[in-house]
């Protein structure tokens, strides 16, 4: 019998790894209240504390992510038209 993984939103995370880093309590407590898996909340806050900084960065990750994109996008299609390009120029050879 297989069960479905719980995902769990951006906003509980923040607030599970927000609770983890103020020490009020334990790891364990922690997790049992939100009935995560105490290595979980390790790393949510792990992630927090490293990443922290981005939250208040100028572009918000999915606007990274679509920038990243759109260049891959853009480099595919330069590297195929300067394939295009010298496919053009080994044809026309003989020509000129």
């Amino acid at each position: 019998m297989t069960t479905k993984r719980k995902q769990h939103s951006a906003q509980f995370k923040f607030k599970v790894a927000l609770e983890a880093v103020k020490d009020d309590q334990t790891r364990n407590q922690i997790a049992s209240r939100h009935s995560v898996h105490p290595g979980q909340v390790t790393e949510w806050k792990k992630k927090l504390l490293t990443e922290g900084n981005q939250i208040f960065g100028r572009q918000p990750a999915r606007a990274e992510a679509a920038q990243a994109t759109r260049e891959a996008e853009l480099y595919e299609q330069i590297g195929r038209l300067k394939m295009e390009l010298e496919w053009l120029k080994k044809k026309a050879a003989p020509f000129s």
